[in-house]
């Protein structure tokens, strides 16, 4: 299983940040991987939302699976991977001077069909560039109101 982990200080207050990421649908307006987001459930936030993700990364592209499976309003929201690539991942927003700490962390697991561990070690540092691209979207995004 492979752990990756971003984090960025928005320049925000945490309620402004929670407003960004709380639509799950909205979030292909800033990550870049992301290319379309189909929510699955009557229900589009907390606990228990399903959604379709078609996810772009180089030549790869996949229908990511996901269910929310975490929900603090305004401190955390956690999403279980249930496709190709399985795990789990979480935003957390924590109060900093000012303004809000956002940190990313995902735990995933490749398929042995698609090298397993091995394409874990290759895959981590794109990923995690791809994803600390996606903060400075959301950051930017969300100090520019």
């Amino acid at each position: 299983m492979s752990r990756i982990r971003v984090s960025t200080l928005i320049k925000a207050p945490r309620p402004k940040v929670w407003r960004a990421v709380r639509d799950v649908g909205s979030h292909v307006r800033w990550m870049h991987d992301a290319e379309t987001i189909k929510i699955t459930s009557p229900q589009t936030t907390g606990v228990g939302t399903t959604f379709v993700c078609e996810t772009k990364v180089g030549p790869l592209r996949l229908s990511d699976r996901m269910e929310v499976v975490e929900w603090r309003e305004r401190k955390a929201m956690g999403i279980r991977h249930a496709g190709i690539v399985t795990g789990v991942g979480r935003f957390t927003l924590r109060p900093r001077p000012g303004g809000t700490l956002f940190t990313w962390e995902e735990r995933l697991r490749f398929p042995w069909w698609l090298g397993g561990p091995l394409t874990a070690v290759f895959a981590k540092p794109v990923l995690r560039s791809i994803w600390k691209r996606n903060l400075a979207t959301l950051k930017q995004m969300v100090e520019s109101g």
